[in-house]
């Protein structure tokens, strides 16, 4: 028999996806949160991108003329987390998994204690209900040196659960990384990276190989190579896909093309999550709906690849 959740795919149904467990393991704090609740927390209304964006320098600089100064300083991450909280919880997410860039605790003065207290403050505040997998991001353009050294003191407090690396692919070599992974690795952490949103299939075998991936953000770029695809399958690393990102950010022409169909058939676990909600005007429920609508997949298919998000 059909779940709630496929009965309500083939409805259109966009309260009922609501009403269905969910998970987002692709989702950033800047740009994760929800237009409606900072609207009624600052009187400010942030309209979702209305064209397709050209590339990561692109959407950077949108989001900057868009969002202000909203999100500076410690209160204004705060704000942004608390937000993005609240969208998992107007859309049913159940489990959200995301955190704050170790750079931030520059902003907090070195105090690792106080960045997270901060983090759990902002999950009372806005979705003390929503299951929560804590991660440590780091991002690429930053000095290696320099990330090591924030992330020490955050690893050290044993409360993140998972590590993720983002931003411009090619702005350093992955291998450059390794040490941190190594770290995180021994600290009991799932790791993961954005990898394989603009690069190559062999960009995407090449960071799992030597950060021992578990999860690969995006990875899209995999659905070219049969044979990365087979690796991908056989090792069981899950590809955390955001479809209307891919879309939005010019990657993939359109949905109804999106490879989540192609890296679905060839065994690879795949979810469907969000990015920015904020920027793109999503949120998870509508994901889904759009890659059904498109007939991309199934409900059956997608209520498959929502139950594994899940586990």
């Amino acid at each position: 028999m059909d779940s709630a959740f496929q009965m309500a795919l083939e409805a259109g149904d966009i309260a009922g996806l609501r009403a269905c467990p969910k998970a987002d393991r692709h989702v950033h704090g800047i740009g994760g949160g929800s237009r409606e609740y900072l609207r009624a927390r600052t009187g400010r209304d942030i309209a979702p991108v209305d064209r397709v964006l050209t590339s990561l320098a692109d959407m950077h600089a949108w989001a900057s003329a868009s969002f202000g100064d909203m999100f500076d300083g410690t209160a204004g991450r705060a704000l942004a987390f608390e937000a993005t909280f609240a969208q998992a919880r107007l859309d049913g997410v159940t489990l959200v998994e995301f955190g704050e860039d170790a750079w931030g605790i520059t902003l907090h003065g070195g105090d690792a204690e106080a960045l997270w207290n901060g983090l759990r403050e902002a999950h009372r505040r806005g979705g003390p209900d929503v299951g929560w997998t804590p991660q440590l991001e780091i991002s690429r353009h930053c000095p290696v040196a320099a990330i090591e050294q924030w992330a020490a003191p955050l690893l050290e407090l044993g409360v993140f659960q998972a590590l993720d690396l983002s931003g411009d692919e090619f702005a350093q070599p992955i291998e450059v990384f390794q040490p941190i992974y190594r770290r995180a690795k021994a600290a009991g952490l799932r790791l993961k990276a954005h990898v394989g949103e603009w690069g190559t299939a062999d960009d995407v075998l090449r960071a799992v190989e030597l950060l021992e991936l578990d999860d690969v953000q995006h990875g899209v770029a995999a659905a070219a190579s049969p044979a990365a695809m087979k690796a991908l399958a056989t090792a069981g690393v899950s590809l955390n896909v955001c479809p209307t990102s891919n879309v939005k950010l010019g990657r993939i022409a359109s949905l109804a093309d999106h490879p989540i169909r192609r890296l679905y058939d060839a065994g690879v676990r795949v979810t469907v999550n969000t990015d920015d909600p904020l920027i793109f005007g999503t949120s998870l429920s509508e994901e889904f709906l759009a890659l059904f609508t498109a007939g991309v997949m199934t409900a059956a298919e997608l209520d498959d690849v929502r139950l594994s998000a899940l586990k």
